[in-house]
């Protein structure tokens, strides 16, 4: 048995909600007799430590990224009771807020947007921001609702990175959750955030489960949720992302 552990020298919880959602990832994965994608193995989990199976990792090809578009496409088919979740958890080691709730637009709002604008500290971009959100909430949150069918289990933070093809027994591994219920396109949408996935990713999901009508807007709107938290997180670096991405709401 190889093992990869995971440390982590900060005291909180996010290894053990990490190992939470790979497990609800993998129940879902497994009740719906999804073979296409799978989590890994886990061994043991601690505040400090995380064991997993390790992989042996080795470069997508074709035929792997048509597999993880279709096992995607299948997974974001299941069909959940409510928007959110039922505990706060992580994205990276930032603090996700959750509740769960029947209302997806309002969610997205209030609990990824407002509240990542609100950790801002440079006063007078949180008001610039809030003022932007604020004077749009209702036109958003009707918006984001019509163009959302049901709520998905979705892995959360899908960058290129947190999938692996392993090389010992040739299945593709959804790595690093920040597993919630919501509208499928935000697992898509950050799949554009940084490149890696390819056109026959896409062509495959959307063979599977076809993404609806003006979704390029709607992908802006959701990794503007990730692009706060790069920059709350990691700084200037991402300010114009947000910008950029900020202004799209008031043309809705």
């Amino acid at each position: 048995m190889s093992i990869f552990i995971k440390e982590h020298l900060i005291n909180n919880a996010s290894l053990i909600r990490e190992a939470q959602g790979l497990t609800l990832l993998r129940k879902s994965l497994d009740l719906y007799n999804i073979r296409e994608v799978f989590v890994p193995k886990i061994y043991k989990v601690t505040q400090r430590e995380l064991h997993l199976q390790k992989i042996l990792i080795k470069d997508f090809d074709t035929n792997n990224m048509k597999k993880l578009g279709k096992g995607l496409a299948k997974l974001h088919k299941i069909k959940f009771k409510n928007y959110g979740f039922e505990i706060d958890n992580f994205i990276g080691l930032a603090n996700q807020k959750n509740i769960l709730t029947k209302e997806w637009g309002e969610f997205f709002f209030e609990y990824r947007l407002l509240y990542q604008v609100s950790l801002i500290e440079n006063e007078k971009l949180k008001s610039d921001f809030l003022s932007v959100l604020e004077k749009n909430k209702k036109k958003l949150i009707s918006y984001l609702n019509k163009h959302t069918k049901h709520p998905s289990i979705v892995h959360g933070d899908l960058w290129y990175g947190n999938v692996l093809y392993n090389d010992i027994d040739k299945n593709i591994y959804l790595m690093d959750p920040s597993v919630h219920f919501a509208n499928r396109e935000v697992d898509v949408a950050m799949t554009y955030m940084f490149g890696g996935f390819s056109k026959e990713f896409y062509d495959e999901y959307n063979k599977e489960y076809p993404l609806e009508k003006d979704f390029e807007t709607r992908k802006e709107i959701y990794n503007l949720y990730h692009y706060l938290n790069h920059y709350n997180l990691f700084g200037i670096t991402y300010l114009e992302d947000c910008r950029d991405r900020i202004k799209l709401i008031d043309y809705l």
